[in-house]
């Protein structure tokens, strides 16, 4: 049975940026588990994802490598293991846990038709969204699904966003709707136990734009995003600062 799949990098991820996807989704792959000198909050994850009212939950549990956004981002530079990072230390654990990551994400990711997973510049540039995405494209070679992902943008990742954009990247796209409903349920189970990580005035969007890779041999047309319109998370709060806006325009 072919199987859709959601793998995201930690619990929430897949409530802020993939929840039009949640309902059709056979099985959503958790990278990530205890934070970096947290382990605290470790055990507030496991218990949220524990309680999760989803399906075909997966939590692999890697531990976080710390490198957050300790990143050039004024000349970030895409890696085999995701983005380069600037402090030795915090890059070793992070390119260590790409091979465990693969290593986890293939058994997961086996009998895949569709995954949605973070988009190339990881939404608003963590650097374990973006290692995620390198991991599910490295194994889409060998196991030939279709990635799918979305178009949320951040101030820091925005330039990357505009370099990665100039690039074909995607061959399909679809307007798609957030569960907002589901959402908020998530959101509640995640604050039950102190395991939100987002702002808690965050507001889905109405649409939220879903872009597809194929494998290779697929000969559907390949296109750049220029001209395309992102959605910037700063503007995305029911109260949020009047310059702030909701939308980007790759240009």
């Amino acid at each position: 049975m072919a199987l859709n799949v959601i793998v995201v990098a930690h619990p929430d991820d897949e409530t802020l940026w993939l929840s039009s996807a949640l309902g059709g989704s056979d099985r959503v792959v958790f990278c990530f588990g205890e934070p970096f000198d947290k382990p605290a909050k470790g055990a507030a994850r496991r218990l949220a994802v524990a309680a999760l009212p989803l399906t075909g939950v997966v939590d692999i549990g890697l531990p976080e490598s710390g490198a957050r956004f300790l990143v050039d981002w004024a000349n970030a530079q895409v890696t085999q293991q995701g983005i380069a990072i600037t402090e030795p230390e915090p890059r070793q654990r992070y390119e260590e846990n790409f091979i465990k990551l693969v290593t986890a994400l293939r058994v997961q990711l086996k009998g895949a038709e569709t995954v949605y997973t973070h988009n190339p510049w990881g939404e608003y540039g963590h650097a374990e969204h973006i290692q995620v995405y390198r991991a599910v494209r490295l194994l889409q070679a060998e196991l030939g699904f279709t990635i799918w992902f979305s178009n949320y943008v951040g101030s820091r990742s925005w330039a990357l966003a505009r370099r990665l954009g100039q690039e074909p990247c995607w061959t399909r796209r679809r307007m798609a709707r957030p569960d907002r409903q589901l959402a908020r349920t998530l959101m509640g189970v995640y604050r039950r136990f102190g395991a939100w990580t987002w702002a808690r005035s965050h507001r889905w969007p109405v649409y939220e734009t879903l872009y597809a890779q194929p494998p290779a041999g697929e000969s559907e047309r390949w296109q750049p995003l220029k001209g395309e319109w992102l959605l910037d998370v700063a503007g995305l709060r029911w109260w949020r600062l009047p310059w702030q806006k909701a939308r980007r325009r790759l240009v």
